[in-house]
C-alpha cells in the first residue's frame, strides 16, 4: 500500500483558500475513484471534491469549518500498490474523459486549468517517491496531485484533480454512496448530489440543505425526507424549525445575546470587492421613476400565451438595447494597461442574495437573447445561486449588472459597482399609485430605477440617456422599435 496525499486544488481564478463545509468521509473509510469526499466553499461557490484515488482514508488534515490554503494537504489515502504503479499509464485517458464530460462541475473546470499547465511542462526524470511537484508557472498556484512514475520512467504524467486513472471501461464512473441503500427510482444526478456518508447517521440531503439545517439548529438525522428518494428538502428543514420554535418558544436565543460569525467565504469576498469599488471608482447615482403598467400587461399576456416572461427579463432586454446607444456604460477602466475597454458583448450580471451572502453570476451574450430566454436564464441563475451551486466559471465575464432590490420591497438606492464594471442598475418595487396619464390622474403601476456608474467612464448626460432609454421601453414596450 502507498499513502498518497491530496492537496486542495485551485478551484477558481484568484481564489487562494477554501473552507471545508462538510466531510463525506472519515478516517478508516474505504473510498472509490471519484467518490465525493468533501464539500468546500470558496469565495464564489460550494464545490464537491471527488476522490482522485481508490483506497482507505488514513488522515483528514482539516476540520469541518476550517480554512485550507490552496496547495495545502486536505486528506491522505492509502492506495493499493498496484493501483499507484498503474495510475500513470491511465492518467492521460482519464484527463481526456474528464475534459469531454460537460457535467464535470467546478472541480472539473479547475482540473482543466491545472491540466493546461501540466501538459506543457515535462520533467527531466521521474520524480522520486515522496517528492512534491514543483509549482506551475502558468497557474501561479500549487500544482495538482500527480501519480508517481514507475521506477526508470523518463517522465511523469499528472492526473487531473478529482479525476484519477481511467477505469477499464474508458468511461468516467458515477459517484455513489458507500453503503447507502438504493433509493426508489432516483436519477443518477440525484444519487450524486445526495450521496451521504455511511455509519454516521447523516441524512440524505444536498449541501445547501445541510447548511440551512445547521443555521436553523435542526438535526437532519431526526427528519423524514419528503423529497425524491427520501431526501430531506429545504421545506422539511424549515417546517422542523418552525415546529421546534412553536413547541419551545423560550428555547430561542435572546435578542440581546451576542453572536460571533467568522468573516470568510462569499461574505469576505463581497466586502473586499465593495470596499475596493467604493474607494476606486467615483460613483454617481441617478434616479428615474417610470410608469411600467404597459410592461406588466405585456408580461401577463406573454405568460397567458405560454411564454416564460418576467418584468426583470423585460428590464434586462431594455438594458441590452440601451447599451447600443450608450456603449460606454458597458466598459471597463484598466488602470494597469492605461486603457478603456469597451466590451462588444453584454455579460449581464444578476445580483442574487443568498444565505452565504451576495453573489453576481452572469448571463453571457445577453444581448442575443429574447425576453423568454432571459427570463429562464435569470431564474436558473438565481436558483443555482441560492442552492450554493454557482460555479466559478459563471461568476466571470460580467460587464454590467442588474440588482432587483424591488423584490425586497425597496423603491430605490445607490448600488455599488461590481469591480471592473462601469454601471449597475437597481430596479425598485412596483407600486400601484396615482399617476399622470393621458392628461388626467389614474392608478398606474410605477417603479423607480436607480443607476450608479463610474464617472471616469460615463458622464451625467450619458447616464441620463441610458436610464431614459430603459425607462422608455418599460413605459411603452412598442418603443423598442426605435432602438433596434
Amino acid at each position: 500500500m502507498t499513502v498518497k496525499q491530496f492537496a486542495l486544488p485551485d478551484l477558481g481564478e484568484g481564489l487562494t483558500e477554501s473552507e471545508v463545509v462538510e466531510w463525506h468521509v472519515a478516517v478508516g473509510d474505504r473510498v472509490t475513484l471519484n467518490q465525493t469526499i468533501a464539500d468546500v466553499e470558496t469565495a464564489k461557490a460550494v464545490v464537491q471534491l471527488p476522490s482522485p484515488w481508490a483506497g482507505i482514508v488514513t488522515a483528514l488534515h482539516a476540520e469541518a469549518g476550517g480554512t485550507v490554503e490552496v496547495g495545502a494537504p486536505l486528506l491522505s489515502i492509502d492506495v493499493p500498490a498496484e493501483a499507484a504503479a498503474g495510475a500513470g499509464a491511465g492518467a492521460a485517458t482519464g484527463a481526456a474523459g474528464a475534459a469531454a464530460d460537460p457535467e464535470r462541475g467546478a472541480a472539473g473546470m479547475a482540473a482543466d486549468r491545472v491540466s493546461a499547465a501540466v501538459d506543457t511542462a515535462t520533467a527531466p526524470a521521474a520524480a522520486p517517491a515522496g517528492v512534491p511537484d514543483a509549482p506551475s508557472e502558468q497557474t501561479g498556484t500549487a500544482p495538482a496531485e500527480s501519480v508517481e512514475a514507475p521506477v526508470g520512467a523518463s517522465a511523469r504524467t499528472a492526473v487531473l484533480v478529482g479525476y484519477g486513472p481511467a477505469v477499464e471501461t474508458g468511461r468516467r464512473p458515477a459517484r455513489r454512496p458507500r453503503t447507502l441503500p438504493e433509493p426508489a427510482s432516483p436519477s443518477t444526478r440525484l444519487r450524486d448530489d445526495l450521496a451521504r456518508p455511511a455509519g454516521r447517521g447523516a441524512a440524505l440531503a444536498t449541501p445547501p440543505v445541510r447548511k440551512l439545517a445547521h443555521d436553523r439548529g435542526v438535526d437532519l438525522g431526526a427528519l423524514v425526507g419528503t423529497g425524491e428518494g427520501g431526501a430531506v428538502t429545504r421545506a422539511d428543514v424549515t417546517a422542523a424549525a418552525e415546529r421546534a420554535r412553536a413547541e419551545h418558544p423560550l428555547a430561542a436565543p435572546s435578542p440581546s445575546a451576542d453572536t460571533r460569525t467568522p468573516i470568510r467565504g462569499v461574505r469576505r469576498a463581497t466586502a473586499q470587492a465593495m470596499v475596493a469599488s467604493a474607494f476606486t471608482a467615483p460613483h454617481v447615482t441617478e434616479f428615474l421613476t417610470v410608469d411600467v403598467t404597459a410592461t406588466t400587461e405585456l408580461v401577463a399576456r406573454l405568460r397567458a400565451a405560454g411564454h416564460d416572461a418576467s418584468l426583470l427579463a423585460v428590464v434586462a432586454k431594455a438594458l441590452c438595447l440601451a447599451v447600443r446607444r450608450t456603449p460606454d456604460v458597458n466598459s471597463r477602466w484598466d488602470e494597469e494597461a492605461g486603457e478603456i475597454i469597451r466590451f462588444g458583448r453584454v455579460g449581464l450580471g444578476i445580483a442574487v442574495a443568498t444565505p452565504r451572502g451576495l453573489v453576481v453570476p452572469c448571463i453571457p451574450d445577453a444581448e442575443a437573447l429574447t425576453v423568454p430566454q432571459l427570463a429562464g436564464a435569470i431564474r436558473e441563475l438565481a436558483t443555482t445561486a441560492r442552492e450554493g451551486r454557482t460555479t466559478p466559471q459563471s461568476m466571470r465575464g460580467g460587464t454590467i449588472t442588474i440588482t432587483n432590490i424591488g423584490s425586497l420591497g425597496v423603491d430605490g438606492g445607490t448600488p455599488i459597482l461590481v469591480p471592473g464594471e462601469a454601471a449597475i442598475l437597481a430596479t425598485g418595487a412596483v407600486r400601484r399609485q396615482p399617476w399622470e396619464f393621458e392628461g388626467g390622474i389614474a392608478l398606474r403601476e410605477v417603479m423607480t430605477l436607480s443607476l450608479s456608474f463610474d464617472h471616469r467612464l460615463v458622464d451625467g448626460e450619458q447616464g441620463a440617456r441610458f436610464l431614459t432609454d430603459i425607462a422608455g421601453v418599460l413605459r411603452d414596450p412598442a418603443s423598442v422599435l426605435a432602438l433596434v
